[in-house]
């Protein structure tokens, strides 16, 4: 017994097959025969988005949250090309994600046919695997492989193209013998040996520093981690913009080790005996541009636990490298005893005091009406647990990251890649799959606009996430750069932006504009109380450039340097 089915109908058959729920697309003709299929998969929602870039955001934000591939779907040419921007941050961020993009006809290639792409050449370097389909009856074991590969080892994105007259082809499907399988994430742990060479390590250690990273985690693990921390009182740093991975008011945490890291936090690791590098990679901003740890071999004792024997020891030579996941790692460590005496205690104890001091609102001013202290004291006070927290890049980003303190796993989307635009897309990509939690999009008024229309996306499927949008009328991070070394010589870094409040109001979303310290509480609740999408433009003196530094000091710190050479 046979089935004729089309090339679109046999691949969100296989959609179906390996559990996706969700897809995020710009439609184009390319792939019609794709959308046609989807219009009778039920089990499938699809969220139509307004740029390329903002739908691969969505999906990239979809597998940072739920570890399974986030899907999305864009048309040839300048679709693909768009969507490269959310590629580069899966691949960066190591997020499990399979791009389909529509292809031209087979028949057409090597003509420069209309939009025509070599994506094996254009995404060669920024996926971890890119194929294109010729033949329709091998869809099921492609898209199989791609599964496996986005979710193995380090995760990362895959390209699939799909010439068009491919996905309008008929294919009889016999009758499978054995129904096809889902693709299933193989976790790799340590051996017993290395288990013990790790608990020995730790036992002749006086300061060690365990630092999380990176993916493949999941609640469990996470919980497992802070269980493993306590027994044992060590303390808990992580990698940039992986805060989430420890609660920023366990006993053990020592802080976010990115940009910006506390000065306190950075001497304690240059001083440490041992770190334990669990799930990241200590790439350019958690390790200081590459100062932290010495290379190839680091001052102190590196024991480095990822899930890719192919990174291990491919910058720093570990004194014990485990190819192990986040979670198959965490797992074991339930069978370690901690020692009676903890020697490093009082280390631990003084690096969270550290913490603590470093992330208090109280008493943080800056230039202007509008005091982002009590706006972050406040967040603390009213958002509940389990907000999920978006940003995307720029100075805006330090009063999120060094003043709020995470408390469960799961509630922050923010890419390690540096990439501008990324927190409105990934706050629409996580309200559709949480429609029941709060969603809070911080943004700056530079980053904003580069996917800004995605507040259209979030318009049209009701989504009430909150942006609190940042407007300094910079591009502020670059001025920042800009005036420490080419002082007074202030060129491309300034904007003129719309009225944003009115922008919301003209998408149909709700808009308040905040200028002073007392206007964000009411504006926050009306806010959430509206049941809309909601924007507050909140209004930052330009001087107030971090929380730490004014433009006119780091402009002097700037002339001090040139006079100095």
């Amino acid at each position: 017994m046979t089935t004729t089915l089309s090339g679109g109908q046999l691949l969100v058959q296989q959609l179906q097959t390996h559990g996706v729920a969700h897809v995020f697309c710009v439609p184009g003709e390319s792939y019609l025969a794709v959308l046609d299929a989807l219009h009778d998969a039920t089990s499938i929602a699809v969220t139509v988005c307004r740029q390329e870039g903002g739908a691969a955001m969505m999906a990239e934000a979809h597998g940072k949250l739920t570890g399974q591939p986030g899907i999305c779907m864009v048309t040839r040419g300048p679709g693909a090309t768009n969507a490269s921007a959310g590629i580069h941050i899966a691949m960066q961020d190591a997020t499990p994600m399979i791009l389909f993009v529509g292809q031209i006809e087979r028949g057409m290639r090597e003509r420069e046919a209309f939009q025509e792409v070599d994506y094996r050449g254009v995404f060669g370097k920024l996926a971890k695997w890119v194929t294109e389909i010729d033949d329709v009856a091998r869809i099921p074991e492609l898209v199989s492989r791609a599964f496996h590969i986005a979710t193995s080892g380090r995760p990362g994105p895959v390209v699939i193209a799909l010439p068009e007259d491919m996905l309008t082809e008929l294919v009889e499907q016999p009758q499978a013998t054995r129904a096809p399988r889902a693709f299933a994430t193989i976790e790799a742990s340590p051996s017993a040996a290395q288990l013990q060479q790790f608990a020995q390590l730790l036992a002749q250690a006086q300061k060690p520093m365990l630092v999380l990273g990176g993916s493949r985690w999941s609640a469990e693990a996470a919980q497992r981690v802070a269980d493993f921390a306590a027994a044992w009182q060590l303390p808990v740093g992580c990698s940039f913009r992986r805060q989430m991975l420890f609660a920023g008011e366990h006993a053990c945490y020592a802080g976010d080790i990115g940009l910006g890291i506390n000065p306190k936090l950075l001497a304690r690791l240059q001083e440490a005996d041992l770190i334990v590098l669990l799930g990241g990679r200590m790439s350019e901003v958690p390790s200081q541009s590459y100062t932290l740890l010495g290379i190839p071999v680091p001052q102190q004792t590196l024991v480095h636990v990822y899930p890719d024997p192919d990174e291990l020891n491919h910058v720093y030579q570990a004194d014990l490298a485990i190819t192990a996941s986040p979670q198959g790692f965490v797992q074991e460590l339930a069978r370690l005893s901690p020692p009676t005496a903890r020697v490093w205690s009082a280390w631990t104890k003084a690096i969270h005091a550290d913490y603590l001091a470093w992330s208090d609102v109280n008493d943080r001013t800056h230039p202007g009406a509008l005091q982002m202290g009590p706006v972050m004291a406040h967040l603390r006070e009213v958002l509940p647990q389990d907000v999920i927290l978006c940003n995307g890049a720029g100075n805006f980003a330090i009063w999120l990251h060094r003043f709020w303190r995470f408390r469960q796993y799961g509630t922050q989307l923010a890419p390690t890649s540096g990439s501008m635009g990324y927190g409105l897309p990934a706050a629409v990509g996580a309200q559709r799959l949480y429609p029941e939690r709060t969603v809070v999009c911080f943004a700056g008024d530079g980053d904003f606009m580069m996917h800004g229309q995605e507040l259209a996306t979030a318009v049209q499927y009701g989504l009430p996430i909150i942006i609190i949008l940042l407007d300094n009328g910079m591009y502020g991070t670059i001025r920042m750069h800009q005036e420490r070394n080419y002082p007074a010589r202030v060129y491309a870094t300034e904007l003129q932006n719309p009225d944003f409040c009115a922008l919301a109001f003209a998408y149909g979303a709700h808009g308040e504009r905040v200028e002073r310290t007392e206007q964000f509480a009411p504006a926050l609740e009306r806010a959430r109380q509206s049941g809309k999408p909601a924007l507050l433009h909140c209004l930052i003196d330009p001087q107030a450039i971090t929380p730490s530094a004014t433009l006119d000091s780091l402009r002097a710190q700037g002339l001090a340097q040139q006079a100095a050479r």
